[in-house]
C-alpha cells in the first residue's frame, strides 16, 4: 500500500487581535479562534479550544481588563496555543469551591481540559494561556479496519 500521510502543520503561525473589554469580547474571541483553527488545518478539538478561549476572555474582562485585551493564537510544534492578554497585575487563581457555585470554576476547566496552561507577567500587567496538544493523526483506512474487527 503507498499511502502518503496528511502533511501536519509544522511551521510556527501567529494572529494577534485586540478585542474591546465588553460583552461582546467573548464571541468575538471565540470567532476568531474556530477560524484560525479552520484555516490552519489545527488538528485539535474546536469545541474544547472555544470554550477554554471563551473563559479566558472572560476572566480577563472580569478582573479589571482595562479598555481591551490582546487575544494571541499561535500554532507550532503540534501544540496550538491561546494567549489573552490584559492590564491586571493580579495573577489567577483556581477556586476550588463546590460544584454548585455560580462562578469561580473556570480556571479548573482550563486546567483539566487544556495540554498545559499558566501564566505570565507583561509589560501591561498579565498573560493567561492554554495549549493543545495536536491531535494523532489517524489513517482513515486503518481506522475502518479496526472498526470491522
Amino acid at each position: 500500500m503507498n499511502t502518503i500521510a496528511p502533511i501536519r502543520p509544522s511551521a510556527r503561525r501567529a494572529r494577534r487581535i485586540s478585542l474591546s473589554a465588553g460583552p461582546t469580547a467573548p464571541a468575538r474571541a471565540r470567532r476568531h479562534v474556530r477560524a484560525v483553527i479552520c484555516a490552519w488545518g489545527v488538528p485539535v478539538d474546536e469545541t474544547i479550544a472555544v470554550l477554554l478561549t471563551s473563559e479566558l476572555v472572560t476572566n480577563a474582562i472580569r478582573h479589571e481588563a482595562g479598555e481591551s485585551v490582546l487575544l494571541a493564537i499561535s500554532s507550532v510544534g503540534g501544540q496550538f496555543r491561546v494567549d489573552v492578554h490584559d492590564t491586571s497585575c493580579f495573577l489567577p487563581v483556581p477556586v476550588h469551591g463546590p460544584a454548585d457555585t455560580e462562578s469561580g470554576r473556570g480556571l479548573m476547566l482550563v486546567a483539566s481540559l487544556a495540554t498545559k496552561w499558566g501564566f505570565y507577567p507583561t509589560l501591561a500587567g498579565k498573560a493567561v494561556y492554554f495549549t493543545l496538544a495536536f491531535r494523532p493523526y489517524v489513517d482513515e483506512e486503518d481506522d475502518r479496519s479496526l472498526r470491522r474487527g
